[in-house]
C-alpha cells in the first residue's frame, strides 16, 4: 500500500500486476507510474493473487474478489481511503484481471484501466500454438517443469523467476488456458465463459480506457479492439488508444513522449470518473 499525502479520505487505485497469471508480484508496479498516481492524490494498493498452474482460474478470481472486498470494507479504517472511489489499473494479465473486475467484484470499480490486457482467454490466440513464440527454440514439457508439483504461491519460486520456459512451453503448444483454467477449452468451452470479460459486458460495465500497442507480439492488439467493440455495443463509456509502433511492455519507456501522453490520458480519465473531491 502506498498512501497519498491527502488529509482526507483518498480515492484508491488498485494496481494488478502482469505475468500471464503464472508469474509476477505486487512489487512490479513501475516507480514512476506509482509516483504519478500518488502525486495526483490517489492511494495505490498493489495486490497479489495465487499463481497458476499451482492454482487455477477460480482461485485467482476468488483472490481478486477478496482483495476488493478487503479494500472497500477494511480500507477506510486502515488507510483512510474512500471506498466509494476505487479504480483499477492492470497491465497484461493484470489488465485481464482489471477487465474481470468490471463485472465480477462488488462494488464495481468506478473506472477500469487496461494496459495491453485481454478480454478473451479461450480464443485461438491462446489455445493454438503461437507463431511468434514458435520461432523461438522449442521447450519440452520436462524443461518447462509444468508437471512438477509445486506449493501454492503468490510470488514465483526462484526457478520460475529466472526463466520463461514455462510460459514459452504453454504458448508454443497452445496450452495456457488448459493449465491456467484447469479445463480443456475445446471440450468444455462453457467453463471459460465466466472468465472472459468479452462475454460479460453489460450496460452496467464501468467506464473503461484501453491502451494497446499495434506491434504487440504477446497479447494481440485485436484483443483490445474486440473489447472496445463490445463496450460500444453496450453503450459503455470508454476510450481506446492504440500506441502506434509499440509492443508489449511499452509503458516501461516512461521517458517516451507518447507514453507520457498515455499517462496524462489515464490521469484525466481517472479524474473525470473519480475526482479528488468527496
Amino acid at each position: 500500500m502506498h498512501r497519498s499525502d491527502s488529509s482526507t479520505p483518498s480515492p484508491v487505485i488498485v494496481y494488478i500486476h502482469g505475468g500471464a497469471l503464472i508469474g509476477g508480484s505486487r512489487n512490479m508496479i513501475h516507480k514512476k507510474q506509482r509516483k504519478l498516481y500518488l502525486d495526483a492524490g490517489y492511494t495505490v494498493i498493489s495486490i497479489d493473487y495465487r499463481l497458476a498452474p499451482e492454482s487455477k482460474l477460480p482461485a485467482i478470481i476468488e483472490d481478486l474478489q477478496d482483495a476488493f472486498h478487503w479494500i472497500t470494507s477494511s480500507g477506510p479504517e486502515l488507510f483512510s481511503i474512500d471506498p466509494q472511489r476505487v479504480a483499477v489499473v492492470g497491465h497484461s494479465a493484470g489488465g485481464y484481471l482489471a477487465l474481470m473486475s468490471g463485472f465480477c467484484v462488488e462494488p464495481r470499480p468506478k473506472a477500469v484501466i487496461s494496459v495491453y490486457g485481454y478480454g478473451d482467454i479461450s480464443g485461438d490466440w491462446y489455445t493454438k500454438p503461437d507463431p511468434f513464440y514458435c520461432q523461438q527454440p522449442l521447450v519440452s514439457a520436462e524443461e518447462s517443469e509444468v508437471y512438477i508439483e509445486r506449493p501454492i504461491l503468490s510470488e514465483p519460486y526462484e526457478g520460475r523467476l529466472k526463466n520463461h520456459k514455462l510460459y514459452l512451453y504453454l504458448r508454443q503448444n497452445g496450452l495456457w488456458p488448459r493449465e491456467v483454467g484447469g479445463r480443456d477449452p475445446e471440450k468444455e468451452p462453457e467453463f471459460f465463459i465466466p472468465y472472459c470479460p468479452l462475454q460479460n459486458v453489460t450496460a452496467d460495465y464501468p467506464p473503461t480506457i484501453l491502451f494497446h500497442g499495434d506491434d504487440d507480439t504477446d497479447v494481440p492488439h485485436a484483443q483490445s479492439v474486440l473489447m472496445a467493440e463490445e463496450l460500444s455495443r453496450h453503450d459503455v463509456e470508454h476510450e481506446f488508444i492504440t500506441m502506434k509502433g509499440m509492443g508489449h511492455g511499452f509503458d516501461e519507456r516512461m521517458d517516451d513522449p507518447a507514453v507520457k501522453d498515455a499517462f496524462v490520458k489515464i490521469l484525466a480519465f481517472l479524474e473525470r470518473h473519480m475526482g479528488l473531491q468527496p
